[in-house]
Order: structure tokens, then sequence, then C-alpha cells
């Protein structure tokens, strides 16, 4: 079974795309998760500047991942359920590089606006390339939403 879940702060903004061939957003983001170890290895580590946490890419797809781009920001605190994806690459050099990443079912979005950075405005805006030759009006499908509208 390749489960996983995760809780831990976003380090960057997340990174909002979308596939060219059929629409589909996608975001990506890098989950700061700390490692269990009591308050005096944490500080000890920190002093001889070890990492105290891992630093574990994030993918989500659909409507999902827009949500992520919309509400998410870093220093948010979230909780991320999915599974393991393991990769490989060539460098431009001929260096092969693995990559691990999690492929995100769930992200559940944890603790209020006040307990990490100040929330942007940030609406989803589509790439027009993906709607043929209309007009910006008519490609503007995603409303801002009042935040008493959001049920957390």
């Amino acid at each position: 079974m390749n489960s996983v879940v995760l809780i831990g702060r976003l380090a960057r903004d997340p990174e909002l795309r979308f596939i060219p061939t059929t629409g589909m957003a996608v975001a990506k983001f890098t989950l700061a998760v700390d490692r269990e170890m009591s308050r005096e290895k944490k500080q000890e580590a920190a002093s001889q500047g070890k990492q105290t946490a891992d630093f574990i890419g994030i993918t989500v797809f659909g409507k999902h991942a827009e949500n992520c781009a919309n509400y998410l920001s870093k220093g948010r605190e979230c909780a991320v359920h999915g599974r393991i994806s393991t990769g490989s690459y060539t460098t431009q050099t001929g260096e092969k590089r693995y990559t691990t990443d999690i492929i995100a079912d769930r992200v559940e979005f944890i603790g209020g606006r006040g307990q990490s950075s100040p929330q942007k405005e940030r609406p989803v805006q589509p790439d027009s390339s993906f709607f043929g030759d209309s007009t910006d009006e008519e490609n503007d499908i995603f409303q801002p939403v009042d935040d008493e509208d959001i049920p957390f």
C-alpha cells in the first residue's frame, strides 16, 4: 500500500500551472515537515546548522490545485494525504538524478489565517490560450470569494 499523511508548513507559495492539452490545474509546493526530536536535540541540531525538518515536494491536481493556489501561502500549515511517486531524469551534463514527490489526493488547511503570514488575495487566472480567441472577460470563470463564504 502506498499511502502518506504529512502535516507541515509551506516553505514557499504554491505554483499553479495548467496542462496544455487538457487545461487541468496543477499546483506544486514544498512542505516543511518537522522531524520528531526532543526540544534539546532540536536546539542542538539548529545550533550546529543541521536541518530539523524535511522539505518534501507536493503535487496537487484539479480543483484541489486551484484551492491550494488561492488559499495557501508560505508559512501556512496544512495536512496532505497522498502517495509517494518516484522518478528519474538525466541532466544536460549526463548525470542521472532521482526524484521523490508526493502526489496529493487531499489537502486540508490547518489553523487560521492568523497563524501564518498574512493571506494574499490571489484568485486563479486561467491561461487564455486554453480557450481559443475569446476575450478575457469571457475567460474570467473564477470569481473572488468573500472571506465570510469560506467554511474554515
